[in-house]
């Protein structure tokens, strides 16, 4: 029994040290991926049998503040209204904006450090398919409306008890 026990540890510390030794792989083959996805996909990872709620999607969305143009900053109102005009009416159901800090390699190769805000929307797994134009609208007026490269966006499957 402790020989089984034994060898089960080793296939089991085996296999991780090869996942782990392929997800450098992975990850820079993500970096050649297309930069934008038209239709989310939800992965079929399923989360402990012990979670509380109904599956959902979890998207998050990152806005910057600072223009490429070198205009003035996207300001607080501004980005509420935005959040009225814009998300609200897609989403009505709920949302939840945070305050942060970030940055990221703009397109001349510059580390461009600004204010953002990060948007969180929890819809339904069966909404995922509908939620998606909506989501893109949103990217596509913001960087619209105040002249940014981007809006990153963010996909996950969990699980919401409301």
């Amino acid at each position: 029994m402790i020989r089984n026990t034994t060898r089960t540890r080793l296939a089991v510390a085996t296999a991780s040290a090869l996942l782990f030794a392929g997800a450098p792989a992975a990850y820079a083959a993500l970096a050649d991926a297309e930069p934008r996805q038209t239709t989310p996909t939800v992965p079929t990872a399923t989360v402990a049998s012990t979670a509380t709620g109904a599956a959902y999607v979890e998207t998050r969305l990152f806005f910057g503040t600072e223009r490429p143009d070198g205009g003035s900053a996207v300001t607080d109102r501004q980005f509420m209204d935005f959040v009225d005009r814009k998300i609200t009416p897609a989403f009505p159901d709920g949302l939840t904006v945070q305050d942060g800090r970030g940055q990221w390699r703009d397109e001349n190769g510059v580390i461009e450090r600004e204010r953002s805000y990060e948007l969180i929307l929890l819809y339904p797994v069966g909404r995922a398919k509908a939620a998606d134009p909506g989501i893109e609208r949103i990217r596509d007026a913001y960087e619209k409306e105040f002249g940014q490269e981007a809006v990153a966006r963010l996909d996950e499957p969990t699980r919401a008890d409301f």
